[in-house]
């Protein structure tokens, strides 16, 4: 039994921590680049109704996916825009981006499905890896997960070996933290935090559909609910490294499932702590005591030939 419940809070775990670290590796991304993208929260809420309502229409949840990530690149466009060629405070534009993004979904939510509540949409099918379906107890539980999931582990792996041995990751790193000796080298520092910032709206489209699409298979208004500030302050948390960045996307994911397993467990622990919990992380992350923080010295500091 002790085994049974193990295995079904490892692979909530790890479902629940999914959309976390693709939006947190886009957005660990876009910060090494010099971009404080605080637009997540919104980018990944676009995703996740743009890919809801792709699937509902089209009867497919892949075109959903394919829609979903369509819908987020303008928002990402605007996000760059407003940091690099305006120059804007990218806090105050990635706020606002959130805060329009909650109203619009909200308005085309109940404007094409009324008062309707959680209806269930076409979602990403499981699937279980070969052999690891297969283990005793821990198979099922853990390993037999929508294929989004297994497909974003590999993105994430992909960005990790891109940032570090190759010459596009070292680019990227140095945008951030020497903005000006890039610009000396012949290499365009916009057209890298351009880029830094589509990458972070495609790795939020990805975990906003797997929220909507690849979990629960509907939508609801303010679905996200603050998932994309986790994000955030999962590269915080992990000190702007992608090995970093996973432990701590994955600590709050076993955070999050604890509001769920405990109660099942027969722990009498009161539902608002529980609740708190991720964000209780989060907080302390933010503020400094799980060690020195080393941001991109360049973080949000705009690029002025």
């Amino acid at each position: 039994m002790k085994l049974e419940m193990l295995a079904v809070f490892a692979g909530s775990s790890l479902r629940l921590a999914m959309p976390l670290l693709l939006s947190a590796t886009g957005e660990l991304v876009s910060e090494r680049a010099g971009v404080l993208n605080m637009s997540v929260e919104g980018m990944m809420l676009t995703g996740a109704f743009a890919g809801a309502m792709g699937s509902l229409a089209t009867g497919s949840p892949v075109l959903g996916l394919l829609i979903g990530i369509i819908a987020v690149m303008p928002v990402a466009a605007l996000q760059a825009f407003l940091s690099n060629t305006l120059r804007a405070n990218q806090i105050v534009t990635g706020i606002g981006i959130n805060i329009f993004v909650l109203g619009a979904t909200t308005t085309a939510y109940r404007a094409v499905l009324g008062s309707r509540s959680r209806t269930e949409i076409p979602g990403l099918g499981k699937w279980s890896p070969p052999f690891l379906g297969d283990i005793p107890y821990f198979g099922d539980a853990v390993f037999h997960q929508t294929w989004m999931l297994y497909a974003g582990l590999v993105i994430v792996a992909l960005t990790a070996w891109v940032m570090r041995y190759t010459a596009l990751g070292l680019a990227v790193h140095a945008a951030g933290a020497e903005p000006r000796a890039v610009d000396k080298s012949g290499l365009s520092v916009m057209r890298i935090r351009y880029g830094a910032v589509f990458f972070a709206g495609f790795m939020s489209a990805l975990a906003g559909c797997f929220l909507s699409i690849g979990d629960i298979h509907t939508f609801t208004e303010g679905m996200t609910n603050g998932a994309g500030y986790l994000a955030l302050a999962g590269v915080i948390f992990g000190n702007w490294k992608v090995g970093r960045t996973v432990m701590a996307c994955l600590f709050f994911g076993a955070a999050t499932a604890l509001q769920f397993q405990l109660p099942a467990m027969g722990v009498d622990v009161p539902n608002a702590v529980l609740i708190m919990l991720p964000y209780l992380m989060a907080l302390l992350a933010v503020g400094g005591l799980v060690g020195r923080q080393s941001a991109p010295p360049y973080l949000t500091h705009a690029f002025v030939r």
